[in-house]
């Protein structure tokens, strides 16, 4: 294990002059994402410091290594939080490798957007750095957003500098039951365009029915929830109608249905008009959905390893095995030749000599 960067940068040297494929490893709670790939685990606890927290910069600066748990904690009490909320495990440099993201993406972005700079150890134990610690910073090719979601196939993600927000005073929900998939899809289409400023706008199916959720944040929660319960008292085919001020209970479980112990979860990436489509193909799998309801997203949650049908019910929509993804036979979408190209272009720039992860992206990279 090492605990310095320049530690990392001995470590990659010799295994890059090697040839010995590695993965890098957090707290190996998305080991599976992407497929077993190969190599020795290199593990970043090691990398546990928060280099920085600037509360009036609204900024932080953690290793790879930090616990996003840690970091949340130390965040909060100058009454701010790093708008990443996949769940309670997983470092930060997992998360930024696997862009992991909660029903918080609907207000605040994904992991790209929150990320205003990293330091990379590439194969040959370079140190490359892009961005900066303030977040109006736009010098040089962004490597941040490069590096999300690249699990760690292209290298070492070793400190990462964020943005942070203001952490809500208190939360309100608002919830709708629903038997209709078009039905809930339409109702979630219609809070879309209108100016709600909701924190969260989430929605769950699972064996035949399922539920809207609107989550507001601030002194003015409850009355906001009320308004859009008010709303949704009107759609057609919402029923149960309610505003629930005691609503972590709600987030974890969505969070929770992103996951999967034992069997697989697809995250299928669409446009906001697909919610309907992709409620339906869950429901004939067998599975239940999650879903950022605006933003064309969902993980879809199956008993068994098996995303043929899905797949097939959902083209041409991208669909990626997270969970389970090491117990299927691929677990990346096809992509076309192009972009495949693309990839093995940057591939070959960023580890020439191919020891992260190989085999363990999209294609085969």
């Amino acid at each position: 294990m090492f605990t310095s960067v320049a530690e990392a940068s001995a470590v990659l040297r010799a295994h890059g002059e090697a040839g010995t494929a590695v993965r890098p490893v957090g707290s190996d709670s998305r080991a599976g994402w992407g497929g077993a790939g190969e190599g020795t685990p290199l593990h970043t606890t090691g990398l546990n410091r928060i280099v920085e927290h600037n509360p009036g910069d609204f900024t932080a600066v953690l290793e790879a290594g930090v616990p996003l748990a840690e970091a949340q904690k130390q965040f909060a009490s100058a009454g701010q939080w790093l708008a990443l909320d996949p769940g309670s495990t997983g470092t930060i440099g997992g998360l930024v490798a696997t862009a992991d993201s909660g029903p918080a993406r609907h207000r605040y972005g994904g992991v790209r957007d929150l990320v205003i700079g990293v330091t990379l150890v590439l194969s040959d134990g370079t140190v490359a750095r892009s961005g900066g610690r303030v977040i109006k910073n736009v010098a040089g090719y962004d490597l941040g957003k490069l590096f999300t979601g690249s699990y760690g196939t292209l290298g070492l993600i070793a400190e990462v500098a964020v943005r942070l927000h203001p952490l809500p005073s208190g939360t309100a929900t608002a919830t709708a039951s629903f038997t209709d998939p078009s039905a809930l899809a339409a109702a979630a289409a219609g809070l879309s365009r209108r100016p709600l400023e909701a924190l969260h706008l989430d929605a769950a199916w699972r064996a035949g029915s399922g539920r809207l959720l609107v989550r507001f944040g601030g002194v003015t929660a409850d009355a906001q929830a009320s308004a859009v319960a008010s709303l949704l008292s009107a759609a057609a085919g919402a029923s149960e109608v309610d505003v629930v001020t005691d609503d972590e209970p709600i987030w974890e479980a969505q969070r929770a249905g992103q996951r999967s112990d034992d069997g697989v979860v697809a995250k299928v990436a669409g446009r906001p008009t697909d919610l309907a489509p992709m409620i339906r193909a869950a429901e004939d799998a067998g599975g239940g959905l999650v879903a950022r309801a605006a933003l064309g997203l969902a993980w879809i949650a199956l008993p068994v390893p098996d995303v043929g049908a899905l797949r097939e019910a959902l083209a041409p929509r991208s669909v990626t095995v997270l969970d389970g993804g090491d117990r299927v036979a691929d677990p990346w979408p096809a992509v076309e030749p192009g972009a495949a190209a693309v990839m093995q272009r940057v591939k070959a720039r960023f580890d020439p000599a191919r020891i992260f992860r190989p085999g363990a992206f999209v294609g085969g990279i």
